[in-house]
């Protein structure tokens, strides 16, 4: 555990190719952390601020669906810590929901791609304690909530990482072991507003439609105007 860190994905970066396994590196203070896109994410003491650096062997398309494991060990790991799930969300593509607000976010990040993902840093950022004043985030995106203030919960940055390794271990192995599939099924159990109206923008594009599904390459697949779509990346509004 850091006392203080510029972001964990860099320090990730740094250390890549220093280590012979995965690792968890946990920070309780980001001076300079970042969100998809290259947004800043704020980071106030007591909140939870952890990437895990992985060396995978697949291919990058595989690689980019541990999104989706991180997604489900945050989930189990959320539940842990309060023993329930009622409240609890997922958003395509990497954002987990309690009570409809953003309480959590996922960033993966390649580092080296000669033959293939050299090293996979998956960020991770946690409202355990507090959230971002609600003027703070773009316009239309979803309110930030913290663990605290929405349950009362209290769970300090260490052991949210015991339960969050906990979670991920187990995911990750079912993930190695038997692919994308029963993640799916299991990511679509938990998916905030599936079978409603949601847009969906990408970099030049804005495309409005029903959320269907996630398909086998964890593309969204909204069915539209124009037919059914797959959008591989974008940022989602309701």
């Amino acid at each position: 555990m850091l006392p203080e860190v510029d972001s964990t994905n860099a320090e990730a970066a740094r250390l890549a190719g220093t280590l012979a396994g995965p690792e968890w590196i946990c920070a309780l203070r980001q001076i300079a952390g970042r969100g998809r896109r290259g947004r800043p994410w704020a980071d106030p003491q007591g909140n939870f601020a952890a990437t895990l650096l992985l060396m995978p062997r697949e291919a990058p398309q595989v690689v980019a669906l541990r999104s989706f494991v991180a997604s489900l060990a945050l989930y189990d790991a959320f539940a842990a810590a309060t023993g329930r799930v009622d409240g609890l969300s997922l958003k395509w593509p990497n954002d987990v929901l309690l009570n409809g607000g953003k309480v959590a976010g996922i960033l993966l990040e390649s580092l080296g791609q000669r033959r293939g993902v050299a090293h996979l840093a998956i960020g991770i950022g946690v409202n355990l304690a507090s959230a971002p004043a609600a003027e703070t985030v773009e316009p239309g995106a979803l309110r930030p909530v913290s663990l605290l203030s929405e349950t009362g919960v209290h769970v300090d940055p260490e052991s949210f990482l015991g339960l969050l390794a906990e979670a991920y271990a187990g995911h990750e192995a079912r993930f190695v072991t038997y692919g994308f599939a029963p993640l799916r099924e299991a990511w679509l159990a938990r998916a905030a507003r599936l079978g409603e109206v949601i847009t969906a923008r990408t970099g030049n594009a804005e495309i409005t439609g029903t959320f269907e599904t996630v398909d086998e390459a964890g593309n969204l697949v909204l069915q539209t105007r124009a037919g059914r779509q797959a959008v591989a990346a974008a940022d989602v509004f309701f």
